[in-house]
């Protein structure tokens, strides 16, 4: 790879408390190797020229903010996260927009959901206002990596592991706060069709009291012998039930699902409700809120595997799909499980799903008018 120097396109000033954010010459792609990336971005392949980084010690609070290039870190091998996954992360997107500009979609709920992930974790807060100068400063110092392809996205990570070289089980008193950015096509390479789904009953992922209601690393590591589970029995997802009694539906993988009951203007969605072991989607809040808006009714509650599988039975259940940042909203076609197998409706992508789908795309890359605010113009 042949790189040029340019100037960073942002001169953020504060990162908090009035910690001055650096900006450092950025080492860039030539612009013709870049297009070639962005011509097939894949998922998470690639990773744009620009880095933030804040670090954090103990009575010193956050400080050495830098917009810097992106590059490998340099870790003492005692590094805490190695050791005792003290880490969190988010993941939120950037849409080109119709009129050559460049926005977020709701950054605010992931920065409250950031704060809320690392007092969980007994990690300092990266304060919200912070969390947004440092996602707004990458999108604009590396906006020429927005693509602009059907479905194709900026995805942003913001990220918080401990840093301090100690070997104690306590929290640590060194932290990194790091964004960084992946230009993004489909999540799943296939695109819009169903996925087949595969009941976990071997393993949880997480159980009351625990972390299941946070981007933690921890939980992704402990759902992974379960997604080869899932892929060995010819499935494309893990779904997840509860700790107790293992016959409410949970999530699918790290993805919130939503049952549709019936059909046409009367269909009713039902998506399990948030007992502290479901991350609070924002995806999922969005589609709660947009289907109401439609005139459907929502309900959040415990529903059983039971009632998915006669629901599918008797024509009750006509629809299930999952959404979350990365997919958007990917229809469930087949079920599988130990206690026999079933497909949703017709095994095709239902038309609320897809409606659904349709419309908050049409929010997010600004193709109808944001009447709720959730479009966060950046650059």
């Amino acid at each position: 790879m042949t790189d040029t120097l340019a100037d960073s396109r942002t001169s953020p000033r504060e990162f908090t408390g009035g910690v001055p954010v650096v900006v450092e010459e950025i080492r860039r792609r030539p612009a013709a190797e870049r297009q070639q990336l962005l011509d097939d971005p894949g998922f998470g392949r690639y990773f744009t020229d620009s880095m933030f980084v804040a670090r954090y010690r103990a009575g010193e609070g956050w400080y050495d903010a830098r917009l810097t290039s992106y590059a490998p870190l340099q870790m003492d091998p005692a590094t805490a996260a190695l050791h005792y996954a003290q880490s969190i992360f988010e993941g939120l997107k950037a849409y080109a927009q119709p009129d050559g500009s460049v926005a977020t979609f709701r950054p605010e709920a992931n920065a409250a959901r950031f704060v809320r992930g690392a007092r969980r974790l007994a990690m300092p807060p990266v304060p919200e206002e912070a969390f947004l100068a440092a996602v707004d400063a990458l999108v604009d110092a590396d906006r020429d990596w927005v693509p602009t392809g059907p479905d194709q996205t900026l995805y942003l990570r913001p990220y918080q592991l401990a840093t301090e070289p100690f070997l104690g089980v306590r929290p640590a008193h060194e932290y990194l706060f790091l964004v960084i950015a992946s230009p993004a096509g489909a999540y799943f390479p296939r695109g819009v069709h169903p996925v087949s789904v595969y009941l976990s009953e071997d393993y949880i992922r997480a159980a009351p009291g625990g972390t299941g209601d946070v981007k933690c690393a921890g939980n992704y590591a402990a759902s992974l012998l379960a997604q080869e589970q899932a892929i060995a029995a010819g499935c494309d997802q893990v779904v997840w039930l509860d700790a107790h009694e293992k016959r409410y539906v949970e999530e699918m993988g790290g993805m919130n699902l939503f049952f549709v009951l019936g059909t046409g203007a009367d269909a009713e969605l039902v998506t399990p409700e948030l007992t502290g072991t479901l991350l609070p989607g924002i995806t999922r809040d969005s589609l709660i809120t947009v289907a109401r808006e439609r005139g459907h009714r929502v309900t959040e509650r415990k529903f059983s595997v039971e009632e998915w599988r006669a629901g599918v039975a008797d024509g009750t259940v006509t629809e299930t799909f999952a959404c979350g940042t990365a997919a958007v909203i990917t229809p469930v076609g087949e079920v599988k499980a130990r206690t026999g197998d079933f497909t949703v409706g017709d095994g095709t992508p239902g038309p609320l799903t897809m409606a659904l789908r349709g419309h908050l795309l049409d929010i997010q890359h600004g193709r109808v008018p944001d009447t709720r605010g959730w479009l966060h113009r950046v650059a």
